[in-house]
């Protein structure tokens, strides 16, 4: 604002430039939906590496296949991942481990049979510990009052210790301090409460601590509190985990596992996701069926999911499935869906290449693939490319790798503008960044002022794309535009609190075919 002026001398305004830099979003931020060992349900987590799955979900298990797609996303490039874990209960069984601990119920933090392997012990210090005394005084309880928990995870040997908990209103009071630090226990009973639980006998160092019932309490294991793993989930299940993921600020890809490592997500599960990415502005990939075991199959079941319209060009389809090792079952060859894997090679061109770069060729490499599902020639591949079904196929020394690059309505006879994977995603990352970065027009003066601003920084953001190669055209001025004046913002559109921007992108699109032309020279002929 302008410098009140009072009396001689100099005045310092600073002048507000107009730029406001938008800035890129992620690319490659990958949703999965599944059934896992354990973990929290009903809100989406985000991780950064396998050891973080393994952490929190479980790792992998030999009956769930979504531990081996985020596995072989974060093998093959991939970077940040949105884990949405499905749980459906069992009639007239548990879905959380529980324990008889006496004036304190516990259970498993969270759903599944990984619970029955907890064990809880209490554990109390003698009433005259000086440190208990001057524990119990800052927290305004008895120091009859105060007790330890120690808890110990079978599966993997963690032991969580929460020392000076209570069952009164304090600052540590048993429920809140689980919920907040425990990953293995919460409190069931209602809090406060006047009688503490009795300590276990025996000593933490006891070598029969984890077995003898007198020295911590088991999961109560009766017919009906047994906890299990999740019951078969349906198209209501997976439905509902995708929308799920409205609770998450951003995802870019999205993969949806099988119930079952033999089995196929339901067609209209795949329907629902891909409007759902259209909102989302992300990109579905799907994966073959289990029964599409030749080309022919794929030709005919692709069709059959009826997976059509304007939604599919946020979407693909990649065919066969792949063939691994299975650490579970010693190794053993068995075939997993590629979602996950096709995730991590699009993550890692991202970061190489770019977003606007094709998936696909023979940089494209699978990585921890023993094999594919069908083996196909060049003129099977070219039955199935018209129709939009991208191959993974294998070559001598590039091994296996992405070989197609369309969305679902990339088949020849829709002649569809997105085409191509990389103008769709190319499409969407800039739709997304402008989003984002151009909130602070809300509520501007709508004139002449905002619009310069507009094109100052619409305009930078696009010629900063430009410069890194994401569009073709050798000058800015054929490689894309952006207007925001009089033209696109007529009066009438001012009046009704509307600003139009209109920004236009020359794409590149991969050289899917390329074509040799070979001629002989005349030689020496005189003409």
């Amino acid at each position: 604002m302008p410098v009140s002026v009072t009396y001689p001398g100099v005045y310092i305004e600073e002048i507000p430039s107009g730029v406001r830099t938008i800035v890129g979003v992620a690319t490659s931020i990958t949703a999965f939906v599944g059934k896992a060992v354990r973990g929290p349900t009903g809100v989406p987590e985000i991780i950064t590496s396998f050891a973080d799955f393994e952490r929190v979900f479980g790792g992998l298990h030999r009956d769930f296949t979504l531990g081996y797609a985020v596995r072989d996303f974060f093998l093959n490039g991939g970077a940040t991942a949105v884990i949405v874990r499905l749980y459906k209960p069992t009639a007239n069984k548990g879905a959380k481990a529980s324990f008889n601990v006496a004036n304190l119920g516990l259970e498993a933090a969270n759903e599944g049979a990984w619970g029955m392997k907890v064990r809880a012990r209490i554990e109390k210090k003698a009433t005259t510990d000086p440190n208990l005394v001057a524990a119990a005084t800052r927290l305004g309880v008895g120091p009859a009052d105060l007790f330890d928990i120690i808890v110990r995870d079978g599966n993997t040997g963690r032991i969580e210790t929460f020392l000076n908990v209570t069952t009164k209103e304090s600052a540590r009071r048993a429920d809140r301090v689980l919920k907040n630090e425990s990953t293995l226990i919460r409190a069931t009973q209602a809090l406060p409460a006047a009688t503490a639980p009795s300590a276990h006998t025996g000593a933490l160092t006891d070598a029969d601590v984890w077995t003898d019932q007198n020295k911590s309490t088991p999961a109560q294991s009766t017919a009906t509190t047994e906890a299990v793993d999740s019951a078969a989930v349906g198209a209501a299940e997976f439905k509902a985990g995708v929308n799920l993921l409205d609770k998450t600020d951003l995802f870019n890809l999205l993969c949806i596992l099988p119930d079952a490592r033999d089995g196929d997500v339901p067609d209209d599960v795949y329907q629902d996701a891909m409007s759902f990415c259209v909102k989302r502005r992300a990109f579905l990939i799907v994966d073959s069926k289990a029964g599409w075991n030749s080309v022919s199959s794929a030709q005919t079941g692709a069709a059959g999911m009826n997976l059509t319209g304007d939604a599919a060009r946020n979407a693909a389809v990649y065919f066969p499935r792949v063939k691994q090792a299975d650490a579970m079952l010693d190794g053993q060859i068995e075939t997993f869906p590629a979602s996950g894997m096709i995730a991590g090679v699009m993550a890692r061109t991202d970061a190489q290449r770019g977003v606007w770069k094709a998936p696909a060729g023979t940089d494209a490499a699978l990585t921890g693939v023993a094999g594919l599902q069908v083996t196909m020639t060049d003129a099977e591949n070219g039955l199935l490319n018209p129709l939009g079904i991208n191959c993974l196929r294998g070559f001598p020394i590039f091994g296996n790798v992405v070989w197609g690059s369309r969305t679902l309505r990339g088949a020849d006879a829709a002649a569809d503008e997105y085409k191509y994977v990389p103008v769709r995603r190319t499409a969407l990352f800039i739709e997304e960044s402008l989003y984002r970065g151009l909130k602070w027009v809300v509520f501007e003066p709508n004139d002449e002022p905002l619009w310069a601003q507009i094109r100052l920084n619409v305009g930078a953001f696009m010629h900063n794309l430009f410069r890194q190669g994401a569009f073709a055209g050798r000058t800015p001025r054929e490689a894309y535009l952006v207007k925001c004046d009089a033209e696109t913002t007529t009066q009438n559109d001012i009046n009704l609190g509307i600003v139009n921007i209109l920004v236009g992108f020359a794409p590149l699109k991969p050289a899917e075919f390329v074509i040799i032309k070979l001629q002989q020279m005349a030689g020496q002929i005189q003409t």
